[in-house]
């Protein structure tokens, strides 16, 4: 499977970002990246597969969300042909993990659409034995942040924020202890759940918040001090949704993924913002964005990175 030609700017550019600092994508597995990231038009059922070696061949490339673990398990096995697809082709690619929302979701759905308590919910051992040893060990020294994204938890939660905190810290403290280039990031969508017994129970927990750019939460400016205070964990954002569209309205509009159509040179600035200020911390950092942020993910990622090229190591102002 070939890879798209690198240009000579695209390979200054990327030269020239923050030691650290990893880009990636939500997923690889896009027929319109054909130009962008593969050489050809590929079948996505064959990108999905396959796509990986080509995919960590683009110069900006550095990390990869696996979004397919948030719908069910995978095993050690799946993880580690991932991780077999990269090594040897860049020496620190990362891969983020998404844990699957069998322990993050308090409701489950079944197949006739009835609603029920999700007896999984925040259970360690299972969440431990199901995803986490499966992710670390099939990916080795590729695995970066475990992501637990809770989806919105509802009334029972919001209204009462230090019961989902003391739940969160219990869950987290009963997890497996990590060692580098393996950590754990919260990820949440009711922005009611970001206070302080939130904060203690990522640091009670070794964990970091991950920042979500997502139109259901407040801007990465306003979610910076859960990273800040939560300790020297690497940034880690995911830059996921447009404001002011719904996933599948956003899929239709911006399908096949191939041109930015909405774009956002404000959240832009905030996310290079932060990586800048991780890199001068000595920080690394983590961005995995969706396509349906501006509508391509490799093209949003380029901008970015001429962002920060055009700032060099200063804090970019507003």
């Amino acid at each position: 499977m070939q890879s798209a030609a690198v240009d000579a700017a695209l390979a200054e550019l990327a030269s020239g970002m923050p030691p650290g600092a990893r880009f990636g994508t939500s997923s690889w597995s896009f027929a319109g990246w054909a130009g962008l990231v593969y050489g050809d038009t590929y079948p996505e059922q064959k990108l999905s597969r396959y796509g990986l070696t080509a995919y960590a061949r683009h110069p900006l490339l550095k990390t990869v969300g696996i979004d397919r673990t948030f719908y069910a398990p995978i095993s050690e096995t799946d993880f580690r042909r991932y991780a077999a697809q990269v090594r040897g082709v860049v020496t620190d690619f990362r891969f983020l993990v998404k844990a699957p929302m069998l322990f993050t979701g308090p409701r489950l759905r079944s197949d006739s659409g009835q609603w029920s308590d999700n007896a999984a919910f925040l259970d360690a051992a299972l969440a431990a034995a199901q995803f986490v040893w499966p992710a670390v060990q099939g990916l080795g020294e590729t695995c970066g942040p475990l992501v637990f994204q809770f989806p919105p938890l509802g009334p029972r939660f919001t209204r009462s924020p230090q019961r989902f905190a003391d739940a969160l810290a219990e869950f987290l403290l009963a997890l497996p202890r990590l060692s580098s280039p393996a950590f754990y990031a919260v990820e949440v969508r009711d922005p009611e759940l970001l206070t302080d017994d939130y904060l203690a129970a990522l640091c009670a927990g070794c964990a970091t918040h991950c920042i979500a750019i997502h139109a259901r939460m407040p801007d990465a400016a306003a979610q910076t001090r859960f990273w800040r205070e939560s300790g020297r964990l690497p940034l880690t954002i995911r830059w996921s949704l447009h404001s002011g569209f719904r996933y599948e309205e956003a899929k239709a509009r911006y399908a096949p993924f191939a041109a930015l159509v909405d774009e956002d040179p404000d959240g832009r600035r905030q996310v290079a913002n932060l990586i800048v200020e991780a890199a001068r911390n000595r920080q690394e950092s983590f961005l995995v964005v969706n396509n349906k942020a501006e509508g391509s993910a490799p093209l949003t990622i380029r901008k970015l990175a001429e962002l920060i090229a055009e700032y060099g190591e200063t804090i970019i102002r507003r």
